[in-house]
């Protein structure tokens, strides 16, 4: 073979791997171009667009660091919502109800220490266990007004009644040495509840008296309703 036609045959072959070169390169920037074109892309803070995973949820991702559920139901229009998983507490507490005269079974007897005392008593007669709210309101035959509480005998807490159960009252009726003014004595009484808001309402549970009645002055004064009768007469 003559130099001539091998030289021409060296640059036909590397004239046709440099094509064959060529091709391949651009048919791998076709194939990146493609892929770059179906990778999502979000705009960033900064309005530059920039290729991100999807974001979870921040509630989601509050409520599976708690371990709760976050979901929750609402009514339309309503304002309520209800929680999923929810303990009811509202509906824990809707049995108690407030100690009335529809519920209960109010009596008064005298004692004889203390001097000049009554003892009222509230049994609960219900099927609900119910609250015995504050001190009763007392209407004694002729008394212009409800005589006060004494302060002192407040409890700490309300005085909560099971079916069954009683709460007490004292009450002072006239002072043991003869300091009151104004006294008579009173055959009649009506006993009046307070309600969760401290007001008085109704028109009161007559209690029956002794026969004779009892003699009452300006000392009269009530306690607050108690769950123990030595201590409502102290």
């Amino acid at each position: 073979m003559s130099d001539a036609i091998f030289r021409r045959r060296t640059a036909l072959l590397t004239a046709t791997l440099v094509a064959a070169a060529s091709l391949a390169l651009t048919a791998c920037g076709t194939d990146r171009d493609s892929a770059a074109e179906n990778t999502p892309t979000v705009a960033a803070d900064n309005g530059i667009s920039s290729t991100a995973t999807p974001k979870t949820d921040a509630g989601d991702t509050r409520a599976a660091a708690s371990g709760t559920d976050a979901s929750v139901t609402s009514k339309s229009g309503s304002g309520s919502t209800t929680a999923k998983g929810s303990t009811g507490a509202k509906g824990a507490t809707s049995s108690i109800v407030t100690c009335t005269g529809a519920n209960t079974k109010v009596t008064a007897q005298t004692v004889s220490r203390p001097l000049n005392h009554l003892l009222l008593t509230v049994k609960n007669t219900g099927s609900k266990t119910c609250y015995l709210y504050g001190y009763p309101a007392l209407r004694f035959t002729d008394a212009q007004a409800v005589p006060p509480v004494d302060e002192d005998t407040q409890p700490q807490s309300v005085t909560t009644l099971r079916p069954g159960q009683s709460g007490y009252a004292g009450v002072l009726l006239s002072a043991a040495d003869g300091s009151g003014s104004g006294g008579y004595t009173a055959k009649t009484l009506s006993v009046i509840f307070q309600n969760r808001a401290l007001d008085f309402v109704g028109s009161g549970v007559k209690v029956a008296l002794p026969s004779k009645g009892v003699y009452i002055d300006s000392s009269l004064t009530t306690t607050y309703w108690l769950t123990n009768p030595s201590d409502a007469l102290n």
